[in-house]
């Protein structure tokens, strides 16, 4: 392992205690009783008290507990804390929900919070989350602002340019695909760099088109159109992005301010992603489909999220899949696709130099991932802010990309030797870092859970054809500045 990722044990640095911190300590009088996990803690512990803090996390983190713990303590945590993990339910909204009645509640616990970049910024917006740049030493602060994806932290800053969380890992979707098909049906993935060039979408289209044809499969492209957060926050923000298009001008207004920023939903952008996946819909029997391309894609999809589009896929009767880093590592398995998998950054409708409202254009990605952030309300806070310094070094990092096969949020630990003999997501890493560097997260604000459910059932009234194109952009433009308070 390199020596970036050793020197946890060589002065790693203390962090000094804000006032606030203090005076909060000093005004808690240093004493309470929280039961955590399986036993129950009192006090603020001292330095040779054992101390387990509650992460709120998945089944599958939990499951993975103990691998966790050693790789937080192999990257220098305090040998007496100890995480334990408080699993919660795989629907990202369910689980916003329960942080917010719990946050509202004031409750010491959990400690540790892991939240979904999509809605991180609303609870910084409402004061709810620990301002790390107030509590971290400033060359973890500089750390996580100089090294990480950028719009990873992004996700985590508020108004004030301040951190209210970490990054814990990057969701960069990729296209996956087969690759000894394509190779079979002529052509050459390797020779012409699809793992990081970019196709035009049409160019998709028609490979997509003739692999299928050539091999005889149900399908050629599959991916999630039904009505839910996964159709408004990211793949019909990656078509419409693709083609220069955005919900509120480009990214200098992702994240506000509410009311008072353009909406440019209803442009000629929004409405050409509309007709090119009618297109891969019907082809030529769209009714407002664009020249030149060919059905590739089931119906089926505007009923599907990720696992039942990757189904198809993984059984062998796809061509190509839109999906997550996760589906990646059980596709690439050997039981599966082994090397035979290919990964390709997503395709494009214009060049980012030819879009019309910045940071559009190009192989967009939409920004998905977790990150960590603090419970306000913990009794233990010097522990939990020592547990989210650690998950900034690059030996945690790697280590949760082995264990996890979760995306390290840093361009240049996806660089690292460590990070090529991960088992099957290493075969990966200069798409992902293709990914990561085109990321566009969601125009999240406090306005965002209603503005994406009627994004959702109006992008997908656009891309079934059930409601004309220039009619579904035009009340999506509408609602949004209804709820923006601009009409």
């Amino acid at each position: 392992m390199s020596q970036l990722t050793r020197d946890r044990d060589a002065g790693r640095g203390r962090r000094t205690v804000s006032r606030r911190r203090f005076v909060q300590t000093v005004g808690a009088g240093g004493v309470g009783v929280g039961a955590v996990g399986t036993g129950t803690i009192i006090g603020s512990a001292q330095e040779d008290d054992d101390v387990r803090l509650q992460w709120a996390a998945s089944e599958e983190e939990g499951e993975e507990v103990d691998a966790i713990n050693d790789a937080f303590h192999d990257a220098g945590l305090s040998e007496n804390i100890t995480i334990e993990i408080l699993p919660g339910g795989d629907v990202t909204d369910d689980r916003r929900q329960q942080y917010q009645q719990w946050l509202a509640a004031g409750r010491t616990q959990p400690d540790i919070l892991r939240m979904d970049t999509g809605w991180t910024i609303p609870f910084i917006q409402r004061d709810q989350l620990v301002n790390l740049s107030e509590e971290l030493d400033d060359d973890t602060v500089d750390r996580v602002e100089e090294d990480y994806f950028d719009m990873t932290v992004a996700s985590v800053t508020g108004e004030d340019g301040d951190l209210y969380g970490i990054p814990l890992w990057a969701g960069l979707p990729t296209i996956q695909y087969r690759k000894d098909l394509v190779e079979e049906a002529g052509y050459d993935p390797e020779g012409e760099d699809w793992a990081t060039e970019s196709m035009h979408w049409e160019e998709f289209n028609e490979m997509v088109a003739d692999v299928q044809d050539e091999h005889d499969l149900g399908h050629g492209f599959t991916f999630q159109a039904d009505v839910y957060e996964g159709l408004s926050c990211c793949n019909f923000n990656e078509f419409m992005t693709s083609w220069g298009g955005a919900y509120f001008g480009g990214e200098e207004y992702l994240f506000g301010p509410v009311g008072d920023r353009p909406v440019t939903a209803g442009d000629e952008p929004t409405m050409e992603a509309m007709r090119m996946v009618q297109s891969f819909l019907y082809g030529d029997d769209a009714e407002e489909g664009l020249d030149g391309y060919e059905q590739i894609t089931p119906e089926d999809v505007l009923n599907w999220t990720e696992p039942e589009s990757a189904l198809p896929f993984e059984e062998g009767d796809a061509v190509a899949n839109r999906n997550w880093p996760f589906f990646v590592g059980v596709h690439g398995d050997d039981d599966v696709f082994g090397e035979d998998l290919g990964v390709m950054p997503i395709p494009y409708g214009v060049e980012e130099d030819e879009a019309e409202y910045p940071g559009t254009g190009g192989p967009v990605a939409s920004l998905g991932g977790w990150n960590l952030s603090v419970n306000p309300n913990t009794e233990y806070m010097d522990e939990a802010l020592e547990v989210v310094e650690v998950a900034t070094s690059d030996e945690f990092n790697l280590d949760i990309f082995e264990i996890l096969g979760q995306i390290p949020p840093k361009p240049h630990v996806l660089e690292e030797d460590e990070a090529e003999d991960v088992e099957v997501m290493g075969r990966y890493l200069d798409t992902f870092r293709v990914a990561g560097e085109n990321a566009m997260p969601r125009p999240v604000t406090v306005v965002w859970p209603d503005q994406s459910t009627q994004i959702a059932q109006l992008a997908h009234a656009g891309i079934s054809g059930s409601v004309p194109v220039e009619d579904a952009a035009g009340d999506m433009e509408a609602v949004l500045e209804d709820i923006e308070g601009t009409t």
